[in-house]
């Protein structure tokens, strides 16, 4: 099992110890110390999975909670809590909050590692490609349009972009594979990530070129040579 985790917790014991397990199973970890920085971390990255400590300065679990459940963008992100607070009540208030798993501490590193594999499992179940069905056929359909679109690359006439746009290598990345008809699902495994991750780089691709479907990405890239031959 592969997938991202961030991890945030002002322990910083507890927190290389989880780091170190977590990255041991095969798990890509990202840490933080407190809210403010894991909140910092969530928006450059979104992860499969955010494990927070509850006890926290400043801005607790259950604050920093709220603030991630706000964001439409993180409705459906699995986040597990752990805490030294294990009464029935806590744990009732957790989920109440919208927490998926509740893990008091101590607690057992193996078990961690399940209930993190399992939420991830849960969540590309839940989404073969990250999004709903509608959402599915309607790429699949962009998916046949951009094929299509490929077959007539040669005659299409570039365009020198008026404005240069700065890719991440990432985003770059993205966009080859996009122009190459994949998938998100493809793309993710193509790239060692997870499906959110793409699906999230191509809202900025979208969001930098001004199109708005995997066609118009396609053909704006392909008018202004913004695809390159990569391995």
């Amino acid at each position: 099992m592969t997938g991202k985790v961030l991890l945030v917790d002002d322990e910083a014991g507890l927190r290389e110890a989880v780091q170190t397990y977590l990255e041991d199973s095969g798990f890509n970890v990202e840490v933080a110390s407190n809210a403010t920085e894991g909140w910092e971390k969530l928006q450059l990255s979104t992860p499969d999975v955010l494990i927070s400590d509850v006890m926290m300065p400043q801005v607790d679990g259950y604050q920093f909670l709220g603030q991630v459940r706000e964001d439409p963008r993180y409705k459906s992100l699995p986040v597990i809590f752990l805490t030294a607070r294990g009464m029935t009540s806590d744990r009732i208030q957790g989920y109440s909050a919208g927490v998926d798993a509740y893990l008091p501490k101590p607690f057992d590193p193996e078990e961690l590692v399940a209930i993190v594999s399992n939420l991830i499992e849960r969540q590309d179940a839940r989404t073969p490609e990250g999004g709903n069905l509608p959402d599915i056929a309607a790429m699949a359909k962009q998916i046949e349009e951009i094929k299509a679109l490929l077959t007539q690359k040669g005659s299409i006439s570039k365009t020198p972009s008026p404005i240069r746009i700065d890719f991440t290598p990432r985003e770059q990345d993205v966009l080859n594979r996009v122009a190459e008809g994949l998938m998100n699902k493809e793309i993710a495994s193509r790239l060692d990530t997870s499906v959110r991750n793409v699906e999230k780089y191509v809202s900025r691709l979208f969001s930098k070129t001004g199109t708005n479907s995997r066609t118009e990405l396609v053909r704006y890239a392909l008018e202004h040579g913004l695809v390159t031959d990569d391995d």
